[in-house]
C-alpha cells in the first residue's frame, strides 16, 4: 500500500516544490492550503500516514489543528514554519508536533525526516518485531516491551523500571521536546509530588548506561531523544 502524506501549506510555490519531491520518492500526496480543508481529509476514512504541516494559515492556524488531531491519533506531524524562536519550536512540538522545521529549508532533508518517521509510525502500527514480540527502535536503540529489556547495538543494557521507562517514551516520539513535568507524569505517575530533578537524576543515569545515544538537553524546559542524522 502507497504511503499517503497530507500536505498543509498556504504558499502555493512552496506546497508544489515538496509535493513534486515526496512523489519523486513515492509517496501519495494530497496537498491542501487551509487546516480547515486538512481537517476534512483526517475525517475520511482513508487517513494520511504522516502530515506535513505549516503553521501560520488562514482560518485555522496549523497549532490548533495539531492539537485536534492530538486527541485522536499519534500519527506523525512535522512543522514548516517561517517561526524561527525556540519558544515556537518548543509550542509546535508541545502541542503534539514530532518534528520541526524552519522556512527555507531543504526539500531534501524534508524528505529525509519524512521517511524516517514514515518508518517509525510503521513500526509502532504494526507493534511486532519478526519474532512476535513488541519493541521500539531508534537508530540502535532497541526496546523489547515483551520483556522489558534494552539493547544498544545489539548488546543488552540493563535498566530500572523508571529508567525504561523513560527510554520508551522518548523513544516513541523521536525529536520531540518533553518538558520535565510530562515526563515526571509519563514515568512517576500523577500521584508523585517530588521535584522535577528526580528526572535530570535519571537522565545522567541513562546517558552514563548509554553514552552514544543522543539525549538532547532543551535548556529551561526538558529532554528529547534525537533520532541519528537529525
Amino acid at each position: 500500500m502507497d504511503t499517503y502524506i497530507g500536505l498543509v501549506e498556504d504558499d502555493n510555490n512552496i506546497r508544489e516544490i515538496v509535493k513534486t519531491y515526496l512523489e519523486k520518492e513515492g509517496y501519495r500526496v494530497e496537498d491542501v492550503d487551509s487546516a480547515e480543508q486538512a481537517w476534512e481529509l483526517f475525517n475520511k476514512s482513508a487517513k494520511p500516514d504522516l502530515w506535513v504541516l505549516d503553521i501560520m494559515l488562514p482560518g485555522m492556524d496549523g497549532y490548533e489543528f495539531c492539537k485536534k488531531v492530538r486527541t485522536h491519533s499519534e500519527v506523525p506531524i512535522i512543522i514548516i514554519s517561517a517561526k524561527d524562536e525556540e519558544v515556537d519550536k518548543i509550542l509546535g512540538l508541545e502541542l503534539g508536533g514530532d518534528d520541526y522545521l524552519t522556512k527555507p529549508f531543504s526539500p531534501r532533508e524534508l524528505v529525509a525526516r519524512v521517511k524516517r518517521h514514515v518508518k517509525r509510525w510503521k513500526q509502532m502500527q504494526k507493534g511486532r518485531g519478526a519474532d512476535g514480540e513488541e519493541t521500539i527502535l531508534s537508530g540502535n536503540l532497541e526496546l523489547n516491551l515483551t520483556e522489558r529489556l534494552a539493547f544498544y547495538a545489539g548488546e543488552e543494557v540493563e535498566t530500572t523500571q523508571k529508567e525504561f521507562e523513560m527510554l520508551r517514551v522518548l523513544a516513541e516520539h523521536e525529536n520531540k521536546a518533553f518538558s520535565r513535568e510530562t515526563l515526571l507524569e509519563s514515568v512517576w505517575g500523577m500521584d508523585y509530588f517530588g521535584s522535577d530533578r528526580a528526572v535530570d537524576d535519571l537522565m545522567k543515569r541513562l546517558r552514563k548506561k548509554f553514552p552514544d545515544l543522543d539525549l538532547e538537553t532543551v535548556w529551561g524546559y526538558g529532554y528529547r531523544l534525537r533520532s541519528p542524522g537529525s
